[in-house]
């Protein structure tokens, strides 16, 4: 049963796409997700055999919207499977990013002719736990979050920080298949509503590959949420010795995963 204050068709989003471009579609929905699969197809219902009700309910939710929002993009609905580390597998010449909190789910997806990668996040509006901060913020980071607390005591920078972060390594896997940790990038958040990350290098890429070493996102906080978007257009890598297009980081990526598929069924 679907409960009253849920409702399983995801409206055109108010929200997030204020942080977005024009370029890519979004769509959301809010309230408490019914512990259910509804909606799901044949194929996500199998690959979430082993899925606790919790999970089925996220991942159900961040479907519907998926479907959403690929409908304004002209793509007809299909069935949106978890890669091997989870990340959804998008429709060939499309890209994306899904996020859910508690009473919230969103999905933001465009055409890769348009766009190269995208990392969507939702968060509660509130303080991280004490324990959680050193893990995702640098020592720099730490002390420009005291300091801003002190002056806009308003606003959450931690949790503010930490869903950056987690936008920015939602975008960076899709290009690299490589899950970026909370102190591999360092991000700067303006009051402005926007935020800059600057990644570090590695194999096979390099922060050089950016415009200026750095990729530039937004963020809002409204009705209880933090949410941060970032986006990386196509044309938006610089030509390097090291990574070069975007044509060789995408090709990079399908030799890892080829490296890494050949290593565990091997």
């Amino acid at each position: 049963m679907i409960p009253a204050h849920y409702s399983p068709r995801p409206r055109p989003a108010e929200l997030i796409a204020d942080i977005l471009p024009p370029a890519v579609a979004a769509a959301e929905s809010t309230g408490k997700a019914p512990r259910t699969g509804f909606g799901l197809f044949p194929a996500e219902e199998a690959a979430l055999r082993t899925a606790g009700p919790g999970r089925r309910a996220e991942f159900a939710a961040g479907r519907l919207c998926a479907r959403a929002a690929l409908a304004r993009l002209g793509v007809p609905a299909t069935p949106i499977l978890p890669g091997w580390a989870g990340q959804p597998q998008w429709p060939a010449g499309v890209t994306g990013s899904i996020t859910h909190c508690a009473g919230y789910q969103a999905c933001a997806v465009a055409l890769a002719a348009d766009v190269a990668a995208i990392g969507i996040d939702a968060e509660p509006h509130q303080e991280l736990p004490a324990t959680l901060i050193e893990a995702v913020a640098t020592r720099p980071e730490r002390a420009w979050i005291r300091q801003q607390a002190a002056c806009v005591p308003a606003v959450c920078w931690d949790r503010l920080l930490f869903s950056a972060k987690e936008s920015v390594a939602k975008l960076w896997y899709p290009l690299t298949a490589q899950w970026l940790s909370f102190h591999d990038v360092a991000v700067c958040l303006a009051d402005t509503g926007t935020f800059s990350a600057r990644l570090p290098s590695g194999p096979g890429w390099a922060s050089g590959d950016l415009p200026e070493g750095r990729m530039m996102g937004r963020w809002l906080i409204r009705d209880g949420l933090i949410l941060t978007a970032i986006t990386l257009r196509c044309g938006g890598l610089a030509t390097s010795s090291r990574a070069g297009t975007l044509a060789g980081l995408l090709r990079r990526q399908n030799e890892l995963r080829t490296r890494r598929s050949t290593a565990r069924f091997s």
